[in-house]
């Protein structure tokens, strides 16, 4: 399974970014491999409308099967869910531990959008 999530900086040590679709830069996991890379999200961070439907086909684009970030608006979400991609919001910690939350079973899946649209997630 392929997993992304959003980070505040190129490692699997760094924090998870809280905001979705204007996070710093997505870790792209393998879980098989336990393989990772650093995608940055630069066109999105001062973009001013549409970033988190940007970031969420930058995600389906990514082949990500799973998504881990603190918050997610609406528009991204519906965005990911129709790139059959699931959604796991209220990440906190380091990409490492939301990616072990993850594989322990301690992530809830969300049913829907945590934050309302046009407030920078």
């Amino acid at each position: 399974m392929k997993i992304v999530i959003t980070s505040l900086g190129e490692t699997i040590d760094s924090p998870v970014d809280q905001r979705f679709g204007r996070a710093r830069y997505f870790i792209v996991y393998d879980q098989d491999t336990e393989a990772w890379s650093a995608r940055d999200n630069k066109q999105n961070l001062q973009a001013a409308q549409g970033a988190g439907i940007q970031a969420g086909q930058t995600v389906i684009d990514l082949g990500a099967d799973a998504v881990i970030s603190g918050h997610f608006g609406p528009k991204a979400f519906a965005t990911l869910v129709a790139g059959d991609v699931e959604v796991f919001s209220g990440a906190t910690g380091s990409v490492k531990e939301a990616i072990n939350a993850l594989k322990n079973g301690e992530l809830n899946k969300a049913d829907n959008a945590d934050v309302e649209s046009h407030n920078g997630i």
